[in-house]
């Protein structure tokens, strides 16, 4: 049976750790050729050692994901190596916790940055590829957070929210270039992030608050990163061709609850 990605070219931003990590795995376990894009060497070296230990084929390129000349050399490279680009899963995010009193000028553009400006750039240089190869797929990662925020998240909660208006305006913008843009929003997923927020603010019991987390969602337990993984395969894939200028969530029930 034929594998879903099977000769097809797949950018994943942030895909050292966690959700990104666990997509790149799984669409190369589709057939897909790997691009690997991440800040971290160790952690993007190691996601593709993974695929390539698997009999994958991947190629892995350091840098911040956010600078334009970085974004630039990396669909270059990926033209260069692959041919071009089919997919494209913006899934690199950061956040610092404050209020906006709080919170310092550089870390509110850090966020800003990194979970928003180049989303906006890779998709500015990966769409002209796509277009030579009659088409493509883009899903950017959102949050629940966009949609039902919590306190001292304002930068975060405001680049993931603008992430789903700019999936919307992507996905009509190059409609009829046959070109989809999607966007997933996870609630709590146990990747190091979590884990990060948890020490920071249960500092005497990690688990428990990560247990909390989980029982705030009608599932009843935090997601897992290669559930999320499933929605962004979906998505990129021909199965969800019809689909665009959509707002998927992963969310175990979260919204659902609050909204």
């Amino acid at each position: 049976m034929k594998r879903r990605f099977e000769g097809k070219v797949v950018i994943v931003t942030g895909a050292g750790k966690g959700i990104g990590r666990a997509c790149a795995i799984a669409f190369a376990n589709e057939g897909a050729r790997l691009v690997i894009a991440d800040i971290d060497r160790e952690a993007g070296a190691a996601t593709r050692q993974t695929i390539e230990d698997d009999g994958g084929e991947a190629i892995f390129l350091a840098g911040d994901i956010a600078e334009e000349a970085y974004v630039k050399t990396l669909v270059e490279e990926t033209r260069l190596k692959f041919g071009g680009v089919d997919v494209l899963h913006n899934n690199a995010g950061v956040v610092r916790y404050g209020t906006v009193v709080d919170q310092s000028v550089e870390d509110w553009d850090y966020q800003i940055n990194i979970n928003l400006r180049a989303t906006f750039l890779t998709c500015k240089y990966c769409i002209p590829e796509m277009r030579k190869r009659g088409g493509g797929a883009i899903v950017n990662t959102s949050s629940a957070q966009a949609v039902a925020s919590q306190r001292t998240v304002a930068a975060y909660a405001a680049s993931k929210g603008a992430i789903v208006s700019f999936t919307t305006t992507v996905a009509l913008d190059h409609a009829r270039e046959n070109i989809r843009c999607n966007c997933i929003a996870p609630g709590s997923i146990h990747t190091g992030m979590l884990d990060d927020a948890a020490h920071l603010f249960g500092p005497d019991d990690p688990e428990r608050m990560i247990g909390v987390w989980g029982e705030q969602h009608p599932i009843g337990r935090v997601g897992k990163p290669e559930e999320v993984a499933q929605l962004a395969l979906f998505l990129a894939s021909d199965e969800a061709a019809f689909i665009t200028g959509a707002f998927y969530r992963v969310d175990g029930g979260l919204l659902s609850s609050l909204l």
